[in-house]
């Protein structure tokens, strides 16, 4: 996203500011004024009127959202600043990479750049404020004139994202504004605020699945790599009014000290700037943990970005909320809603509007902004400091190097891995010959990733092991573990299944740096019994549902033979190699030689009818997410939802239905409060729908469920299985967001093409299951379990002796059909490639002649 391809909506040069609408004029009413919200639409009509009347404005259109409408992104600063842009760019860069840079290059970065400043707004929709918030900031770029102001333009490139969510803002409003003046004003809306993944565009950032991500990343980690980074959010009402950076403990160790130094700088700044103004219930070092999820606030800190968040108390949607003092609460390092050192000035109750956070997050924007200008040298000469020492921490660290080797379970998907460190920005170097390193054997193509770089920190938690802190911070004062924010680990290789082997020693092999990791075609060679397709792959399966739609016969291989290996999917030599050509070179996926046909060692593969359950109240984010990863590898699929359900007769529309992670209280009952839910958008099948559930498994299909989905069947079906988890939680079992070790048999359908020791991304809601004594045992087959001690191999685990070998994954035949129970999430979040094909083999045919389970 070069600035020179973007498309450019701002070209004019300077007007009185007088000549621009102020946001009140354009729109009729101030921004967060009750009851009242404006939609994308009108909002970027309102910045490229702006932006084109504007001399300090730059406006782009660098795309559009997964549905289509524009994403923006806008430059503010000083007419002069906004002419050299490109100049500019070239100075940070020194600063954020000084590796072989002199220093004169880097002392003429120091004084001749600008601080550049990313702020982004609305990422999750129903926080309503941001999206408003943004119309009047840019009006303000765009025309005060004050001493501050001046200074803001003069000596920082202030990049903001006004809607990171365009979608969701619209998906909101329309809500919103349909209900409003009703007996349902402000009800929950009943379906995800983005397309797929909801309040998870939050989680995507270090993996960058959906177009918003990228846009932000490329701005963030690697056209830009700016000194700052703000996300403007809400939080919940009965608390502070808002929280500042910095962050509560504990935090995420492996940072530069001065970034954490600049949160909390950047963060007493703000937080002076509300009492200075009048704003009470400002606090910091509370409530959010420095040890997050690796979304954009908290992943830039490791890419040597204060990346800072702020959470305003929310209002009802767009609705007054009105809040008494008895119903404020404390939180994180906030034992009590009293004064502290951190929290001064409390606010004392009363009505609380969107415009109380629109007036909040404007000072949020412009007073770390005036801050960083006034201290211009400073913080650039820093970004240079913040970039030199993590290379020289990386030179000196305990592991030298990640590298990763050429031969893989799954090829291609360490090729997808390769291309995320790219897009975070890091120095990937691949090895032009074989060599050899601490013992072993490296063929060319092996890929190294060296710790001395900027980016050291980044790399140190996306492949190496991690061990999420056990301490005071993490612990409540009767010693029971607090729950981290969100996952303990978010180690990329451990959730895509990828092998990377950290090094002790400089690799000094030859290599060349990787710029690109190109898509390359698979190869298509026939052979006298036609063509192998390896099952080992996660995108097989892609190519397999293309070789579907272009009508091609397929078999799937049930043993082992010359050539073949069970779960490999075999094509006939007749099939017509233009359209193999095709699947080839969209997947990657090679088309072998097979010599030797498999004859009965195969089965004809038909392709499955699949559904997926969606529910009203808010919408699932898991059924997002697998939705999101189903379309990605080209899965035909249909949305089942209550009424489909309770038609009955579901073994004659669907031969398998996935159930994600949810609670059974949520599928079959609801909400207990559905009195504010407009009727046609309440959910719950009820226990016609868990009858007509379980006459589809009775008729031959496969149920598929996540996690804690399983208690439908669990408790629903007459399993002879039972959740040795259930209801044990804190020192007896533990594991919040960590990957567990797993022993896989695969020589069952469902998990063809998986190795034999694997590793399960484990979540709160997960399952863990034991056989029940009696004569429904042979139903039951145990496809993943864990071993017997060491499970865990990244984040916290506690209490590993409740789970030591007992099942991950278990198939249950019921009558002519099959329960397929995963407990933790394979498909988590499209992240965790390494178990992709524990769903994919539920969601293609099995050999008839075979038991349904073995």
């Amino acid at each position: 996203m070069a600035l020179a391809a973007l498309a450019l909506v701002q070209v004019a040069g300077p007007l009185a500011a007088q000549s621009i609408a102020s946001p009140e004029d354009y729109f009729g009413h101030v921004m967060g004024a009750d009851r009242t919200l404006e939609g994308w639409d009108r909002l970027v009509s309102y910045y490229e009127t702006v932006g084109n009347a504007s001399d300090r404005l730059m406006v782009h259109e660098v795309g559009v959202s997964t549905l289509g409408n524009p994403f923006l992104v806008i430059f503010a600063s000083s007419p002069e600043n906004l002419a050299n842009l490109e100049r500019l760019k070239a100075l940070n860069a020194v600063l954020a990479d000084p590796r072989g840079r002199s220093q004169a290059e880097i002392d003429e970065a120091v004084r001749d750049g600008k601080v550049v400043f990313v702020q982004a707004y609305a990422l999750h929709s129903t926080e309503v404020a941001a999206s408003q918030s943004a119309a009047e900031i840019v009006y303000d770029f765009a025309t005060r004139t004050d001493e501050e102001m001046e200074r803001i333009l003069d000596e920082t490139v202030s990049i903001l994202v006004p809607g990171m969510n365009p979608d969701g803002i619209n998906i909101v409003t329309d809500w919103y504004n349909r209900w409003v003046g009703t007996e349902y004003e402000a009800a929950g809306l009943p379906e995800l605020y983005h397309h797929y993944i909801g309040h998870d565009n939050n989680r995507d950032a270090f993996m960058q699945n959906t177009v918003e991500s990228q846009y932000v990343a490329e701005i963030l980690f690697r056209e830009w790599q700016p000194q700052a980074f703000i996300d403007h959010h809400q939080m919940g009402s009965y608390t502070a009014r808002i929280y500042l950076p910095p962050y509560a403990e504990p935090i995420r160790p492996g940072g530069d000290p001065l970034v954490w130094r600049e949160m909390a700088w950047y963060g007493a700044h703000m937080a002076y700037a509300m009492d200075e103004h009048g704003l009470p219930g400002a606090i910091g070092s509370a409530i959010y943990s420095g040890w997050g999820h690796f979304g954009f606030h908290w992943i830039t800190p490791f890419h040597n970005i204060a990346g800072m968040l702020t959470e305003s108390a929310s209002a009802r949607l767009a609705t007054p909320l009105y809040v008494h003092p008895d119903q404020l609460r404390g939180s994180r390092q906030l034992p009590e809603y009293e004064e502290q050192t951190t929290f001064p000035n409390p606010w004392e109750g009363g009505w609380w509007r969107v415009r109380d956070i629109v007036e909040r997050q404007i000072l949020a924007t412009f007073s770390p902004l005036d801050l960083a200008a006034k201290n211009r040298e400073t913080v650039l000469r820093n970004a240079y400091n913040k970039a030199a020492r993590q290379t020289e921490r990386g030179a000196e660290d305990d592991v030298k190097a990640f590298l990763i080797p050429t031969a893989q379970h799954d090829a291609l998907t360490k090729e997808k891995m390769v291309s995320k460190l790219l897009g975070q920005g890091i120095s990937v170097d691949r090895a032009t010959s074989a060599f050899t390193h601490e013992g072993r054997v490296y063929e060319a193509g092996t890929y190294v990733v060296s710790m001395a770089q900027p980016k050291r920190g980044v790399i140190r938690w996306l492949l190496g092991q991690t061990f999420y802190p056990d301490n005071s911070y993490t612990r409540d004062r009767s010693g029971n573990p607090i729950r981290p924010y969100d996952m303990s680990t978010d180690n990329l290789a451990e959730f895509m299944g990828v092998r990377v082997d950290p090094v002790a020693t400089p690799v000094t092999a030859m290599t060349t740096p990787v710029s690109d990791v190109e898509g390359a075609a698979g190869p298509v060679r026939g052979g006298a019994a036609g063509y192998v397709l390896d099952g080992r792959l996660n995108d097989a399966f892609k190519a397999v549902n293309r070789l579907f739609d272009a009508g091609i016969d397929i078999r799937r291989a049930s043993t082992n033979g010359v050539g073949f290996r069970a779960g490999d999917f075999v094509v006939g030599p007749a099939a017509d190699a233009s359209a193999l050509q095709t699947v080839a070179g969209a997947t990657g996926v090679s088309f072998a030689p097979l010599e030797t046909d498999p004859e009965e060692g195969a089965f004809p593969v038909r392709q499955q009818r699949i559904g997926m359950f969606q529910r009203y109240h808010g919408g699932n984010m898991d059924e997002g997410w697998t939705r999101w990863l189903l379309e990605d590898f080209d899965f035909d699929y249909s949305t089942i939802m209550d009424d489909e359900i309770l038609r009955g007769d579901l073994h004659e529309r669907w031969d398998v239905i996935i159930l994600p992670s949810d609670s059974k209280t949520m599928m079959v009952e609801g909400r207990s409060d559905d009195d504010d839910t407009p009727p046609d958008y309440r959910s719950g099948f009820g226990e016609a729908g868990v009858a007509a559930l379980d006459a589809f498994v009775e008729n031959g299909g496969t149920l598929v469920t996540f996690a804690e989905a399983g208690d439908l069947p669990l408790d629903e079906m007459d399993l002879p299985v039972s959740d040795a988890v259930r209801g044990v939680w804190g020192n007896e079992f533990w594991a919040p967001g960590s990957t567990l070790k797993i022993e896989v048999d695969n020589s069952s359908p469902f998990t063809w093409g998986m190795p034999e020791h694997a590793l399960a991304a484990y979540l709160a809601g997960g399952q863990v299951y034991e056989t029940v004594p009696g004569g429904g045992s042979a139903d039951v087959k145990r496809l993943a379990t864990y071993p017997e001690r060491d499970i865990l191999q990244s984040g916290w685990l506690l209490g590993e002796e409740t789970i030591a070998q007992k099942a991950a994954m278990v198939a249950v035949e019921k009558g002519a059909g099959t329960v397929l129970m995963i407990g933790f999430r394979a498909q988590h979040r499209a992240q965790t490639h390494g178990t992709f094909k524990l769903l994919f083999n539920a969601l293609v045919d099995r050999p008839e002649s075979s038991p349904r389970i073995f």
